[in-house]
């Protein structure tokens, strides 16, 4: 079977979950990039931090500095929280088509009996399919979320260490 069919036998619980999973790679494609320029253009955010702490009170530059570093890796991390909860609910969307291929599945029993297995088949499949639905989706989506999240941080302590060596050195 080719994939549009597992999609069609899962029913729309199946079309739920792929488009969770097209709108969770496109962020996650997008924000692995938006961190990778980041990275290599982290000067240039540190000397727009440093340009905005001369409007500031010298005293007060670390603490100001890290108050607008903060806000700005702030809004790096917009889009992250819908990684994970798709991460989260696409288990959930699989579970809610285990339970209603399994109803169908008893549905058809007692309207037909046992006599035919493959009068419940269906069922049985709609609710595997749909497991391995949701698992495909949550497994890459929450690896992805947690490999965002580390590269973010890693990000936060290089600039946060190059704004406090800008300013270091503007003291001396």
């Amino acid at each position: 079977m080719d994939f549009m069919t597992y999609i069609d036998k899962g029913g729309i619980i199946m079309y739920i979950l792929l488009g969770l999973n097209i709108v969770g790679f496109t962020l996650m494609f997008f924000k692995l990039f938006q961190y990778i320029i980041l990275d290599r253009r982290r000067m240039y955010l540190v000397v727009d931090i440093y340009n905005k702490l001369h409007l500031f009170d010298k005293d007060k530059k670390y603490m100001m500095g890290e108050d607008i570093l903060r806000e700005k890796i702030a809004t790096y991390e917009s889009g992250l929280s819908t990684i994970k909860i798709i991460a989260s609910i696409s288990p959930l969307f699989g579970l809610l088509g285990t339970v209603i291929g399994v109803l169908f599945a008893f549905e058809a029993i007692s309207q037909q009996g046992l006599g035919d297995p493959t009068i419940f088949s269906s069922g049985i499949s709609l609710a595997l399919i749909t497991t391995v639905g949701g698992l495909v989706v949550a497994i890459p989506h929450y690896v992805g979320y947690n490999y965002l999240i580390g590269m973010l941080d890693k990000l936060e302590v290089k600039l946060t260490k190059e704004m406090n060596q800008v300013i270091y050195k503007e003291r001396l």
